[in-house]
């Protein structure tokens, strides 16, 4: 299996830089995924690692062997690369079935046919379609037509598995149900998957390691709950988790103690848990995660008035006004929420981010309490 390293690699379209210097290594048998908004360069990279766009400068390299140099001139063609592309649109040969399919890859290669039909009932048996054999991709619902793309994508046993977008054409269920799958499947061939996506629910809870993007650049690249945990700018923070998290602009009124001002006349004290270097009047944005902001019936830290209330059975999202600044809370159970009606928050439990304002980094960890 592969080690996937990008050295310094950038693409520029004329003018426009779709990647700018991106540095990064993708290890044996991880399950990475790409993740950014449109345009922030996520599909271009893993093109570029596979072969299908070439980088303007860098060195990209599989399992130790250079397959891209803009300094040497090597560009080795991506049949050459020992890797599998799963497009959005499945691509399927609509006039052969889904055996012909699978096998029209091992057929090429000129593998016998009792290799290529052991491998073909191998990958039947495995992606749960077995009893489509004969059936022609019309014939299939969209989900069945993925597992028949992965199939095809995996019959040669390429090294690694790039995809893309692979599930943004199926409906709410069929996605859940074919995470599990690509999850089981990861685990199954230990093969590396570099998969790229808009969705952060999907990165979350696919990947062994998130790159996250913006304008062609890295943001942040860790294990997905060490994303969550403790985002490294407000981009970051702001991009992955959902309801989104509450960032709340205000200054340091005091350093010792540390409290914070917030809009509206609020103050709240802050236990750092790391050495922090702040100065009074600095402008700072507190991160708070909506599942830590807690809902009591007296004040509990602040008073707050309920804006709206989202019961879903298995938890409620509240939008709340605190002071001049607008947060959602998560209340987890089977609960609703009356809308107009005082109540006060707590921040009892949690890590809280606090971010610098002209930087947007991340400045540290601590607890929230009563200025």
């Amino acid at each position: 299996m592969p080690k996937i390293e990008l050295k310094h690699v950038t693409k520029r379209f004329g003018k426009f830089l779709a990647v700018d210097d991106l540095n990064m290594i993708i290890d044996d048998r991880a399950f990475v995924t790409l993740l950014g908004p449109s345009g922030c360069g996520k599909t271009t990279t893993l093109r570029m690692i596979a072969g299908l766009e070439t980088p303007t400068e860098g060195i990209i390299t599989i399992n130790d062997k250079i397959v891209f140099s803009s300094e040497d001139g090597i560009d080795i063609p991506p049949d050459k690369r020992d890797v599998g592309f799963l497009f959005q649109n499945y691509a399927l040969w609509p006039h052969m079935t889904v055996y012909k399919n699978i096998a029209f890859g091992l057929e090429n290669l000129k593998w016998s046919k009792d290799d290529i039909n052991k491998r073909v009932v191998e990958l039947l048996d495995m992606l749960k379609i077995a009893e489509f054999s004969h059936r022609y991709p019309s014939e299939l619902s969209g989900g069945q037509q993925q597992r028949v793309a992965i199939a095809r994508t995996l019959a040669t046993g390429p090294k690694a598995l790039f995809m893309d977008e692979p599930l943004s054409n199926l409906d709410a269920k069929l996605r859940m149900e074919m995470r599990t799958e690509l999850k089981r499947l990861h685990r199954e061939t230990d093969s590396t998957f570099v998969y790229v996506t808009h969705d952060q629910l999907e990165a979350m809870t696919l990947s062994s390691r998130v790159c996250l993007m913006k304008n062609g650049y890295m943001q942040q690249y860790a294990p997905p709950l060490d994303v969550y945990r403790r985002p490294i700018n407000t981009f970051t923070a702001d991009f992955v988790g959902s309801p989104n998290i509450n960032l709340i602009h205000g200054s340091v009124e005091s350093v010792s103690p540390l409290v914070f001002s917030l809009p509206g006349d609020i103050k709240l004290g802050f236990d750092p848990i790391e050495k922090m270097n702040l100065e009074v009047g600095q402008k700072i944005i507190l991160g708070i995660r909506p599942e830590h902001v807690a809902i009591a019936e007296d004040a509990s830290m602040v008073e707050a008035t309920i804006l709206s209330s989202l019961p879903s059975g298995m938890e409620t999202i509240v939008q709340l006004k605190m002071g001049d600044s607008h947060l959602h809370s998560v209340i987890f159970g089977d609960l609703d929420f009356d809308v107009e009606k005082k109540v006060g928050l707590a921040f009892t439990s949690g890590k809280f981010n606090l971010f610098d304002e002209e930087s947007t980094n991340n400045l540290g960890q601590g607890r929230l309490k009563k200025a």
